[in-house]
């Protein structure tokens, strides 16, 4: 088969089975660009100067449902992450209400068929990291009915109750609290995302969870050697918890050879006084410069159909999904270049010999599979106990 005819199978399959992505960073790039103003990032039209993401290209890729992330840096602390992470999900509603043709608020895996059926984006948020509610149960609650359907337990720095894969660990994964917050998400319908987290926050998450976890954004430790990744033993663990495994396209994360180079190109930021995650002019501009005497690795479709490959081989085809990370990353796999570029993935695993049913799980039904496992988990609790009033231990 041509790779044209595989391409243009690819879309028809996704046209019926369209993706749903575990994470877009959408929200935090319009935060730092332009304050929220959607005047100036009207992503009804090309913003493909600015973002990975507008309308345009979620409807090339193919996107059915999408996690927006309501992330707030992890140098925010206490209130200050309550209220960064109010305003990120503000920005997402704003979103929602500005472009009703196209993306409509979903809340259940119902939402999201319903969603299907009529042709729009499905649009759910995600709380990258547990600084977010601020040691605070009724504050995990208060997202929920404003609508956040996953929370990152950690993202990059360890918290209070949870280990984080690239800080130091204080606590060998979740302490008593950590597990309370974990009780507490199954309790109300909250998934538990376990990208970022060490792995054995991981392990101790998967031991005390009732409903399916996911890991939003993350791939294979085997096939490639960072924190970030999940391990194997991990992975044998998602059949029986129901959870779903998203892979990600961030190519330090995916690509052995972009591991270093990225951690030369971060300490070049640094250096110039610029945080490593930054992806604004200035920091781009000298990533550019960087690059240029350096020359960078380049993952691709491939590279990332490689750690499908490996996950669907231990875990199970039920229990993967895909998590872009779009806006969220300097770089992309060439091929994934932004949000347009899901039927290249789709095409390089038909032409590995995915079958539809299979590539139909991984693009849409296992992800609404986990949330209508978690709401049905949620009502059972919920006629069993009340919500916790829990406090981590040193704040008691």
């Amino acid at each position: 088969m041509s790779a044209a005819r595989r391409l243009g199978e690819a879309r028809e399959l996704l046209a019926e089975h369209p993706v749903v992505d575990g994470h877009n960073d959408l929200p935090w790039a319009l935060r730092k660009q332009v304050r929220y103003d959607l005047d100036r990032r009207d992503i009804a039209g090309d913003q493909s100067a600015y973002l990975h993401t507008d309308i345009p290209r979620l409807r090339a890729g193919g996107v059915g449902a999408q996690f927006w992330s309501v992330y707030v840096a992890a140098e925010l602390t206490g209130d200050e992450a309550v209220s960064a992470t109010l305003e990120q999900m503000d920005a997402v509603d704003q979103l929602i209400a500005r472009y009703p043709g196209d993306l409509v608020r979903a809340l259940t895996a119902d939402d999201m068929e319903a969603a299907r059926a009529d042709g729009r984006i499905a649009s759910l948020m995600g709380a990258e990291g547990g600084h977010s509610i601020n040691n605070s149960l009724a504050t995990l609650r208060a997202l929920h009915r404003l609508g956040v359907r996953y929370m990152t337990l950690t993202h990059n720095y360890t918290i209070d109750w949870a280990d984080s894969a690239t800080d130091e660990p204080r606590h060998g994964g979740l302490t008593d609290f950590g597990r309370e917050v974990v009780r507490e998400m199954n309790r109300v319908g909250m998934l538990v995302d376990l990208s970022h987290v060490a792995a054995t926050t991981m392990r101790d998450a998967l031991a005390v969870s009732a409903a399916p976890v996911i890991f939003s954004h993350s791939s294979s430790l085997a096939i490639c050697d960072h924190p970030r990744n999940i391990p194997d033993d991990v992975l044998e663990l998602l059949p029986v918890n129901g959870g779903v495994a998203m892979a990600t396209f961030v190519p330090k994360f995916i690509l052995p050879a972009a591991v270093a180079w990225t951690q030369a190109a971060d300490e070049n930021l640094r250096a110039h006084g610029l945080h490593h995650l930054d992806t604004g002019p200035e920091a781009m501009a000298l990533h550019r410069a960087f690059e240029a005497e350096h020359p960078r690795p380049v993952a691709t479709a491939a590279t990332v159909a490689d750690h499908l490959d490996h996950m669907r081989e231990v875990a199970g085809v039920d229990h993967i999904g895909i998590g872009g990370d779009y806006d969220g990353t300097a770089f992309t796999p060439a091929g994934l270049d932004d949000v347009s570029g899901y039927p290249n993935l789709i095409a390089e695993l038909l032409e590995r010999g995915w079958s539809k049913p299979d590539l139909a799980k991984l693009t849409w039904s296992n992800a609404v599979r986990a949330l209508r496992d978690a709401e049905a988990v949620a009502r059972e609790q919920a006629a069993s106990r009340g919500p916790s009033n829990a406090v981590p231990a040193d704040t008691a």
